[in-house]
């Protein structure tokens, strides 16, 4: 085996393994295609307090949350939670565009002023969170108790001392009050606090107890989403990435599959788990403060719910206490993720090479400290992994270097043993240790660098920081394809270059092949995001560069 044909192979299980990836993405069941569920019992509509807890009786109103064991059937899910009249509060911070309904209290719209959908039209934001019926996504939060009606609901209604809110400049937090008044005395208090600059929102919800009776219950955080994942492609990068629910559950972080949650109800106790739901880019997650049961289900028309439901805990008459919560609607910056909740950073998915991506992420926005442009951290990233894997390169291109300095005598072999295969073998491994060759001793420095190069790939895909980065010229965003194709064909320039600098293979068939190789890369490449060609582009130049040199030190002699 020769070097040209290691090559050969890693770029066609490269290939193999992209189509692969695109075909997993491809073939995933979506959500409406599942068989209908076994159990029509809507876990959205009724979080249930911990099992420890002492079961109260089964509500009356499908709004209430259920107490379980109970054997009350839920009634049909209402999935548009806006309603005739409903009243909502704007908020408006420096980076959030909200709407609060009074009806349930709860986050029903969420604009993320800062990240338009499109670069041409920056008027438009990205929206996370829509009460319409045919894109559900609302976050639910309240209070369950063993006397339902002392619950919030979701159609509980709340009064707040103002209909609009704004964080004005030279402030730090703006803080929204919702009151609503329940039965035997109970009154509650749902506060969101907002911090400039942060897309994590503080819930905390207080109970007063002017009752007679003791109060026992928790608080919950719900995600209910219509899941409707973007159409698959190959030029689609939003399809690339997973879109659906997620939990942690402060040891495993578990993607979970919405035709599945269809069939079976998943649920778990964690001391320090939370939930999300999470599309290319963005997410919604909610993290209990505590102790929490979650669990996740789903209809058979893919509107799924994730529950957080928190230990209860009893507040005696004439008492009050309060449940305090994290909420994050926004964008996957990392450290905003790592400073609401421990590892909510998992949500960038890297897949499994997050081991080596988010160190290379770390490296890679340092580098974007110091130059402030994506593109040239990118390329300054470059530069510094094949600095880290000089040594192994240069075994390998020395090997290259001194294969390609042999082909006359290999060309002079093969002509002589033509007719006979076995001869020419051996001829062949004769002059290989003759002049101390070895023809595989380029295979280690490749496979050690293809996961990084992997892992590279998808923090180019998945980190929000590079979505529509600009980098220089016409290349206006890093996160999407070249609009001009220009520099694919570049990068298909270079590796046609690359080639002739090394040995061509022996075999006929095999030469043909690496001949094509370029053509075909830069087809596929063609609709990658401009980042990841920018980075195999620079690469590609730094690899021509290093078997240029190590070429000159072999015909000399050195």
């Amino acid at each position: 085996m020769d070097n040209q044909r290691v090559f050969l192979w890693i770029a066609l299980a490269l290939i193999v393994w992209l189509n692969y990836a695109a075909f997993v993405q491809y073939q995933r069941p979506a959500a409406e295609q599942s068989p209908a569920a076994t159990d029509e019992r809507l876990e959205g509509d009724a979080p249930a307090l911990p099992s420890e807890t002492t079961i109260g009786p089964a509500p009356a109103d499908e709004a209430i949350p259920l107490p379980p064991g109970t054997g009350a059937a839920a009634p049909a899910d209402t999935a548009d939670t806006s309603a005739p009249g409903e009243r909502r509060i704007q908020v408006r911070t420096d980076v959030l565009d909200l709407e609060i309904s009074l009806r349930g209290g709860d986050l029903v719209k969420a604009l993320l002023p800062e990240y338009p959908v499109n670069k041409d039209a920056p008027d438009i934001p990205v929206q996370l969170l829509d009460p319409s019926a045919d894109s559900l996504y609302v976050f639910r939060t309240g209070l369950t108790a063993t006397a339902p009606e002392t619950s919030t609901r979701p159609d509980t209604l709340f009064v707040a001392p103002a209909m609009e809110y704004v964080l004005d400049a030279g402030q730090e937090t703006l803080e929204i009050p919702l009151t609503a008044v329940l039965d035997n005395g109970v009154t509650v208090t749902k506060i969101y606090r907002f911090t400039r600059g942060s897309y994590a929102v503080e819930l905390e919800q207080q109970i007063e107890n002017a009752g007679e009776q003791p109060w026992t219950g928790a608080s919950y955080l719900q995600i209910r989403r219509m899941h409707n994942p973007p159409g698959r492609g190959l030029t689609n990068v939003d399809s690339y990435s997973f879109q659906g629910p997620v939990t942690f559950n402060g040891e495993k972080y578990e993607k979970l599959d919405v035709g599945d949650l269809a069939r079976t109800r998943e649920s778990f106790t964690t001391a320090a788990g939370w939930i999300a739901s999470i599309e290319h880019h963005f997410l919604t997650a909610a993290v209990p403060n505590g102790r929490a049961e979650i669990s996740a289900a789903a209809t058979p028309a893919g509107l799924y719910t994730i529950t957080a439901v928190r230990m209860p805990e009893t507040v005696a008459p004439g008492q009050a206490d309060s449940f305090r919560d994290q909420l994050f609607v926004g964008p996957k910056l990392q450290d905003q993720l790592e400073a609401t909740a421990p590892r909510l950073r998992l949500t960038v998915d890297y897949g499994w090479l997050t081991v080596i991506s988010q160190p290379l992420f770390w490296v890679l926005s340092k580098i974007h400290g110091l130059v402030g442009n994506w593109g040239w951290a990118i390329v300054l990233m470059t530069l510094l992994i094949k600095l880290v894997f000089y040594k192994l390169s240069e075994t390998s291109g020395k090997s290259m270097a001194k294969m390609r300095k042999l082909q006359p005598r290999m060309k002079s072999l093969q002509e002589r043993y033509a007719d006979d295969r076995q001869k020419l073998s051996q001829a062949m491994m004769e002059l290989y240790k003759k002049e101390k060759v070895n023809p595989a001793a380029g295979c280690l420095p490749i496979l050690v660098q293809m996961p990084v190069f992997l892992a590279l790939y998808w923090v180019l895909l998945e980190s929000v920081e590079m979505r529509q980065a600009p980098f220089m010229l016409w290349i206006d965003d890093l996160s999407t394809r070249d609009p001009f194709f220009i520099l694919p064909l570049a990068m298909g320039v270079t590796m046609f270059i690359q080639q002739k600098l090394n040995p061509a293979p022996p075999d006929p068939i095999q030469a043909k092949i690496m001949q094509v190789l370029p053509v075909v890369f830069t087809v596929f490449f063609a609709f990658f995001p401009a980042g990841l060609v920018l980075y195999w582009f620079v690469n590609n130049l730094l690899a021509i560069l290093q078997q240029w040199h190590i070429n000159k030190v072999v015909e000399r002699g050195g």
